[in-house]
């Protein structure tokens, strides 16, 4: 009887490698998950990659990553982002949903932590070359009563709490199992936490913000204050056997554009993630060939929204955001915009004043430019829309423009807020005497 040849445990990792799983592997990949892994399942949702860790051509170890979890109180705790937030970055984030090391781990204790590390190492990129955006954050969940999440901590991923114990059972259910797991996070990108909380994303993740969006981030009970405020649009269209009532309609497409939507085909496609109680919630009416309520298709959206005031819609839309969450007045930007299409008598454009939410970028209240005038006398009748006293203790930013003295004033001494200008040199001397008693590093070249 031979003795079986033992290798040194560092030349046996060195040899290690991982690469993604072909086609015709699926079926022995899932088979092993479904004999070996505590749960007994492959099944993942939504966008997944598998690997495979082999030594010398076999198999040694197995990993999956898909979609993360939508909701988990200890990973919105540490990263404190908004519900819309949440929505709308979730996709940056991926869940590490399955490690199976196939060898006994007595034999090489360290083998766990060199496959997640190579693993890691690609994960950005094979994901964003197979679905087409990047990756910021690694979530997993371990099971502490079976497993001391060592190799996770070797890699760098932080304990940051357990789950409530509960599991989804349904689409809009779920069920208590009583087995709470530890919550791994790990960046990989420098700063990740502090980018998916922050107001705006860097540049190469923005866009993929605006393609990607997440589940509905308002409850059932908040939709229905939601439909009230579209019932007083006047319904444009004629005819009988009208499917949608306008009301439900326009709702579901201001729930759409907060969920990220941007098009009549987007508006179709966010609200058919909506849940039958959040439907019937927003005042849908049930079909009686099915039993069940549905969306509005995007030829809907289109009947019902094109000719409709865009901005008596988007007022509407911020008002309510306001009566909902009054802390979106907290930081207000004031800005002007020309709308295109528009004419007045003397052939330009209609410019209007807008007040802005920093938080959410929401329009609240808008104002419109007399012709042979400017912004800066609409500036206090566009504030005065808003709820009296809402904006005491907010800060409102406007550009060079609006740095005048009875702007200031108004304010301050009326509404209780505080401001913050540009400064360009548009009044006498305030810049002059700002240069001599301001550090330099307030100014940038050239103003």
């Amino acid at each position: 009887m031979t003795k079986e040849k033992t290798v040194p445990e560092g030349d046996y990792l060195r040899k290690v490698s991982v690469r993604l799983i072909g086609s015709e592997e699926r079926e022995r990949f899932d088979a092993l998950l479904e004999s070996q892994h505590y749960l007994h399942s492959a099944r993942v949702g939504g966008q997944s990659l598998r690997y495979v860790a082999q030594v010398d051509g076999q198999w040694v170890a197995l990993l999956v990553f898909s979609g993360a979890a939508p909701h988990t109180k200890a990973r919105e705790c540490k990263l404190g982002w908004t519900p819309r937030q949440r929505a709308r970055r979730l996709c940056l984030v991926v869940n590490n949903s399955r490690f199976l090391i196939l060898p006994e781990r007595q034999r090489y204790p360290n083998l766990a932590s060199r496959v997640l590390a190579l693993c890691l190492k690609r994960l950005n990129t094979d994901w964003q070359e197979h679905w087409g955006h990047p990756l910021v954050l690694v979530e997993s969940y371990v099971d502490e009563s079976q497993y001391r999440g060592t190799c996770y901590r070797a890699c760098g991923f932080e304990a940051v709490g357990l789950t409530a114990g509960y599991g989804r059972s349904s689409r809009d259910y779920y069920e208590e199992h009583g087995q709470p797991k530890q919550l791994y996070l790990r960046e990989l990108r420098p700063r990740a936490v502090g980018i998916l909380r922050q107001g705006r994303l860097p540049a190469d993740l923005a866009a993929h913000e605006e393609k990607i969006s997440g589940p509905c981030p308002l409850r059932a009970t908040h939709l229905g204050s939601l439909l009230e405020v579209f019932e007083q649009f006047k319904d444009r269209r004629r005819g009988h056997g009208l499917r949608h009532r306008q009301p439900f309609v326009l709702a579901c497409a201001a729930v759409a554009m907060l969920m990220g939507a941007g098009g009549y085909e987007a508006f179709e496609a966010e609200c058919g993630k909506l849940t039958q109680r959040q439907l019937r919630a927003l005042g849908c009416r049930k079909n009686p060939k099915t039993g069940r309520y549905h969306p509005p298709s995007d030829s809907t959206f289109f009947r019902v929204i094109n000719g409709m005031d865009a901005a008596e819609f988007d007022l509407r839309l911020g008002q309510w955001m306001m009566a909902q969450e009054i802390s979106i007045l907290q930081s207000l930007a004031v800005d002007g915009k020309c709308l295109r299409g528009s004419a007045r008598t003397d052939g330009k454009p209609l410019h209007l004043l807008s007040a802005v939410s920093h938080r959410l970028r929401l329009t609240v209240a808008q104002e419109p430019i007399e012709e042979k005038s400017n912004e800066i006398p609409a500036l206090q009748p566009l504030l005065r829309k808003l709820p009296k006293g809402a904006l005491e203790g907010s800060l409102i930013t406007a550009d060079a423009m609006h740095c005048q003295q009875r702007s200031a004033q108004f304010i301050t001494q009326e509404l209780g807020a505080d401001y913050l200008f540009g400064l360009k040199g548009n009044q006498n001397g305030i810049l002059e005497r700002a240069q001599i008693r301001l550090p330099q590093s307030f100014f940038s070249p050239g103003t």
